[in-house]
């Protein structure tokens, strides 16, 4: 395969080296060659297989109009930008092309993310309170994070598919830490007067992220359509 990877900052200087390790050709374009998506002209990016998009929630969506206007097959790992998934999946869908986003592509995280809804479900009107932490380094654009985010979305998910007293997410605190270089920690509690269960994931570096999204981008090279990472990193 070839892949573009977009984005020269510590995860996407990772994703590059991921996808090379994996057999790939790779190009890399940093935000000074691909200022507003100009590089990405549909005969530069027919000659990839996929496009993995690191950079910021700014430049996200000139990338992914460019990409999928072409009927790019393209992974995105930035977040930030979902207020504007319908109009991309639309997009996607109108140009047969492929996107497949998530807030982290960590499969360890996907896990998490159901143990979340089951906390959810099992444990909405019987007297506990969530609240949820995340730590990340000091660069990091968007706070608090698209995966705490997520994460409190999948508790709210699984109180209201047990057809119990729903968790309204406003209720659930999010605590957003920026700190050094941590590569990510997230830490999903529930307290009652009797007890408190917590649920934590720490990343110990960014490579589970660049491994998750170039598996993604290998499944993805040969489909179109629209997909989160949460619902297919079980087919990777």
């Amino acid at each position: 395969m070839r892949i573009l990877v977009l984005g020269h900052g510590k995860t996407g200087k990772l994703v590059a080296e991921v996808a090379s390790e994996r057999g790939h050709g790779v190009n890399v374009l940093d935000a000074r060659e691909n200022q507003n998506a100009a590089a990405l002209t549909p005969a530069f990016l027919a000659g990839f297989d996929a496009v993995i998009d690191f950079t910021t929630p700014e430049a996200v969506i000139p990338n992914m109009r460019a990409c999928l206007f072409s009927g790019a097959r393209m992974v995105v790992g930035t977040t930030g930008w979902y207020s504007k998934l319908k109009d991309m999946r639309d997009l996607a869908e109108r140009k047969d092309a492929g996107l497949l986003y998530g807030s982290n592509f960590s499969i360890g995280v996907q896990v998490m993310h159901q143990l979340a809804e089951q906390m959810g479900a099992a444990l909405s009107g019987a007297g506990y309170d969530f609240a949820m932490s995340e730590t990340h380094h000091i660069t990091k654009m968007d706070k608090p994070s698209g995966t705490a985010l997520t994460l409190v979305d999948a508790v709210v998910q699984g109180s209201s598919s047990a057809g119990k007293t729903g968790i309204a997410k406003e209720h659930i605190p999010i605590e957003a830490i920026r700190d050094g270089d941590a590569p990510g920690l997230h830490v999903l509690t529930a307290t009652s007067g009797a007890d408190r269960l917590t649920l934590t994931h720490e990343a110990f570096s960014r490579r589970g992220f660049a491994e998750g999204a170039v598996r993604a981008a290998e499944w993805l090279a040969t489909r179109k359509g629209c997909y989160d990472f949460r619902e297919v990193f079980t087919k990777l």
